[in-house]
């Protein structure tokens, strides 16, 4: 079903916000704030992990050796031909990534149209055709040793890693491709949200732009 959405006489498209950082830099914590200020029905929101790309045809092993951290992991083709379906208010598909059997999961989660699309992901502001299609691309920072250490416990709580893989992991590739390939995309950025104690202010300022953009869309 098609949506078309209104502002001030004219149609308006979709808006694209990008939320970008490194891992553990607090990137989810920003956009659940922001779910829970303008409501989950309000915006659709995106998460760049579930587009690396399928492994299915790969051992356990051979998963546990994949660099999560660098761009040729993910499927930017299919993240940008749905976000462009999404702009012109056409549902997709999306995929869902399961981080413990490390690939894809084989069900995916259909999403229709909304007015606010949210994409989240420590590369999202690396590929220059998302860049283009985003109105708002954020960045936020955190000091690395913060990072390693929410990163430590997640993936230890979360994803069923040993502290030896996370180590291992974080020492041979997200550190290495966090400097190489995700703090550069800072420059990109329009909004830097500072996370290494408090979030707060540059969260509110964001949620108060989006508020903004939706009354807009609503007129």
């Amino acid at each position: 079903m098609t949506m078309l959405f209104y502002g001030k006489g004219i149609m308006m498209k979709p808006i694209l916000i990008i939320v970008a950082g490194g891992s553990a830099s607090g990137k989810t914590t920003v956009v659940e704030e922001i779910k829970k200020s303008i409501g989950k029905n309000q915006a659709i929101f995106i998460k760049h992990d579930d587009y690396y790309r399928c492994q299915d045809d790969l051992s356990i092993e051979e998963r546990r050796k994949t660099n999560y951290d660098h761009p040729s992991s993910l499927e930017n083709d299919l993240l940008v031909e749905h976000l462009k379906m999404l702009l012109n208010n056409q549902p997709i598909d999306k995929p869902i990534y399961d981080f413990v059997s490390q690939t894809r999961k084989k069900e995916c989660e259909h999403l229709e149209p909304k007015k606010i699309i949210i994409l989240e992901g420590i590369l999202a502001l690396e590929d220059a055709r998302i860049r283009e299609l985003a109105s708002i691309k954020i960045f936020v920072n955190c000091d690395d040793d913060l990072r390693f250490i929410r990163r430590l416990k997640r993936d230890i709580e979360e994803r069923g890693r040993s502290l030896d893989m996370v180590v291992n992991q974080y020492l041979k590739t997200v550190r290495p491709m966090h400097h190489l390939f995700v703090r550069p995309t800072i420059r990109y950025a329009d909004i830097i949200i500072p996370n290494d104690t408090t979030h707060a202010i540059g969260t509110e300022l964001l949620i108060r732009n989006i508020k903004s953009l939706l009354k807009e869309m609503q007129d």
